[in-house]
């Protein structure tokens, strides 16, 4: 239930062209809506700014389907992340105009009549071609969430010439999202350069000593750099989300 569709219904009952009884009706599932399999948050868009996020790992594909179902049946914009294959195809045959990107592994659909206001644009930097489902999935949450975003790939520190010639997207960025594995020095360097907040994703990418990601969690965690916050190995959602309310104007 978005902020939008309620108070569209508030004022219909107020000017007469919806009956109390309807608007009980409309307003039944506010706050949340039981499904048996799972329990729908609709209060989270006037509590965070944006529907619940189907995480769809472990989730059948029909539970996947009718949670998504729902959350657009109440007019919200729909985002589901860790999509397999086999979802994402229900998914865009059940919902029309839903978009399915297989790198992000992301399903997206915007229902919003006005996006939030922005203070800028926020930046994703990806350290190597290996990290991008992760930097996409961070994308494509920000997009959903109706900021702008960019990426700038293979900027890694094995080719810091790389990332140094970008420095005008660097220093124009509002949030910059820094996705790296291996041992995630880039979160250090991109630190170190800029002004604006950066929030480092680990990537579960590399060698046998880099423990699934652990081993560049620990270097961002462990960042020199003033300004560098940490999600968890391979959250670009969760990077993206914090992103989008520190840049909300």
């Amino acid at each position: 239930m978005t902020p939008d569709r309620i108070r569209n219904v508030l004022e219909q009952v107020r000017d007469g062209s919806l009956s109390t009884e309807k608007a009980m009706e409309t307003l039944r599932a506010f706050p949340f809506e039981d499904l048996g399999f799972a329990q729908l948050d609709h209060h989270r868009a006037l509590r965070k700014g944006f529907p619940e996020v189907i995480f769809c790992e472990s989730k059948t594909v029909e539970q996947v389907v009718a949670i998504a179902e729902r959350i657009v049946a109440h007019g919200a914009d729909l985002l589901a992340t860790r999509v397999t294959a086999a979802q994402g195809e229900a998914l865009c045959a059940a919902i029309a105009r839903a978009r399915y990107n297989p790198t992000a592994r992301t399903v997206a659909l915007r229902q919003s009549n006005q996006p939030p206001t922005a203070r800028g644009e926020i930046l994703v930097v990806c350290a190597g071609t290996s990290d991008l489902p992760v930097a996409e999935e961070a994308i494509e949450t920000a997009k959903a969430m109706g900021h702008p975003v960019s990426l700038l790939a293979d900027v890694g520190v094995a080719g810091i010439h790389r990332l140094l010639s970008a420095q005008d997207r660097l220093f124009a960025a509002s949030v910059i999202i820094v996705v790296a594995g291996m041992e995630g020095a880039l979160a250090s360097v991109v630190g170190g350069m800029v002004g604006v907040p950066v929030i480092a994703v680990p990537t579960s990418v590399g060698y046998g000593a880099h423990f699934g990601g652990l081993a560049a969690l620990l270097g961002m965690l462990n960042s020199c750099a003033t300004g560098v916050t940490v999600v968890n190995i391979d959250n670009g959602f969760g990077a993206a989300a914090a992103a989008c309310i520190i840049n909300r104007a």
